[in-house]
């Protein structure tokens, strides 16, 4: 599986992103996900969205700014960033895994960082 995400930059606070991530070399429909690293921190889940149904999981933090969504035709995740705050800036990563899926994410039984593959990270610099 690869995957290639895009999308970062560099926005004033309120400022909005819209993030994407392509995957490849699969064919099924597995659980995707984003989550984020900033420096000198612990990476943190973001959100998760299951297979093809769709069911969705937001950290707390971002529920009512960040939406997750999907295109299976594309094999594309999103992440729409709305309300940017200095604290989301972060180097952000996607994920997908065909085992694990956001039923488990949401329950706490695992981790979007747990997911068997990561793509290559885009930054996300909010600042005035």
């Amino acid at each position: 599986v690869q995957l290639q995400a895009s999308g970062g930059g560099s926005v004033q606070p309120g400022g909005s992103l819209r993030l994407s991530c392509v995957a490849s070399g699969f064919t099924d429909y597995p659980a995707m996900g984003w989550f984020r690293q900033a420096p000198g921190k612990e990476r943190e889940d973001v959100a998760c969205i299951s297979d093809r149904h769709g069911n969705m999981w937001h950290q707390r933090s971002v529920r009512d700014r960040f939406a997750i969504s999907r295109d299976n035709d594309k094999n594309t995740v999103y992440l729409e960033m709305t309300g940017l705050k200095p604290e989301d800036t972060a180097v952000y990563y996607c994920a997908v895994d065909r085992d694990l899926n956001c039923f488990q994410v949401a329950a706490g039984r695992a981790r979007v960082t747990d997911f068997a593959s990561w793509g290559q990270g885009t930054q996300v610099t909010v600042s005035s």
